[in-house]
């Protein structure tokens, strides 16, 4: 590991030495990137440009180790382990009885592994509303996070995000435009590029919205033809059916009258 290369990657902090005459001395920490998974590991540079430095190294509250180092102690690389939190790392040497230091903040991060979509409802006409509500849960950190609404595999609507919560949703209200099956899932993208890392991307199961023609007007018509003749035929059979039962009823009440005459009575006269 050279000495020039853990230089170009942090301003130096410095210091002159009183009364030597002589240049500061610089210290130096860097890391390939300052970002790295949950419960992971990162390799960790120091060096500084004291020619015989007395001691340097490394402070953290994390478990670490040496992995390599110059004869003459110029320059350490460690390798921390175990980073469950955002954490800051302090590099520090002594040269000719004075101490200097240099820290490194290093973040971590939780891939979207978990992402949802819940479709609300499920069939529209066209021109209707439809809400589609994408989730990615237990992501760090969210403001490196891009939710989409994707048809196809292309994007329709994307929402970024802040803050320190985990879980992410966005609510996209859309209008169905054709009369087609539209094949929707949701995007989880954490960019990680500005820490020194890279794009990943989780896709939910998709689901499948039907859009349909709405009914035209004749149709309607139709429809509503069809109720009335329906209500108008129940209705008919209703007074129909009771004229007639009153007709019966009218009927029995003269013959039983004319039964209880008595039969004198009844006798037709000759």
């Amino acid at each position: 590991i050279s000495e020039g290369r853990h230089r170009r990657h942090l301003l130096p902090g410095a210091f002159a030495l009183p009364g030597s005459g002589e240049q500061a001395f610089e210290v130096h920490v860097s890391s390939e990137k300052q970002i790295v998974e949950v419960a992971g590991s990162l390799k960790v540079n120091c060096s500084t440009s004291c020619e015989n430095p007395q001691v340097g190294g490394l402070e953290t509250t994390l478990s670490k180790k040496v992995l390599e180092e110059h004869p003459q102690g110029k320059w350490k690389q460690f390798l921390v382990l175990n980073v469950s939190q955002d954490t800051r790392l302090l590099c520090h040497f002594t040269c000719a009885e004075k101490q200097h230091s240099e820290h490194l903040n290093v973040r971590v991060y939780k891939p979207p592994t978990q992402v949802t979509l819940k479709l609300q409802p499920s069939q529209v006409s066209v021109g209707g509303a439809f809400t589609v509500e994408c989730t990615a849960e237990a992501v760090k950190p969210l403001e490196s996070l891009t939710l989409s609404l994707l048809h196809n595999g292309e994007i329709l609507q994307n929402q970024t995000f802040g803050g320190a919560e985990s879980n992410a949703t966005a609510i996209f209200n859309r209008t169905a435009r054709t009369n087609d099956c539209l094949n929707l899932s949701c995007q989880a993208e954490l960019d990680l590029r500005p820490h020194g890392g890279h794009i990943i991307r989780n896709t939910s199961k998709c689901q499948i919205l039907k859009v349909i023609e709405p009914p035209t007007v004749w149709l309607i018509i139709i429809i509503v033809m069809s109720t009335l003749l329906f209500v108008t035929s129940v209705l008919l059979c209703f007074i129909l059916g009771h004229h007639w039962n009153r007709k019966r009823t009218g009927t029995y009440g003269v013959l039983a009258a004319w039964m209880r005459l008595p039969r004198a009575f009844r006798q037709r006269p000759g």
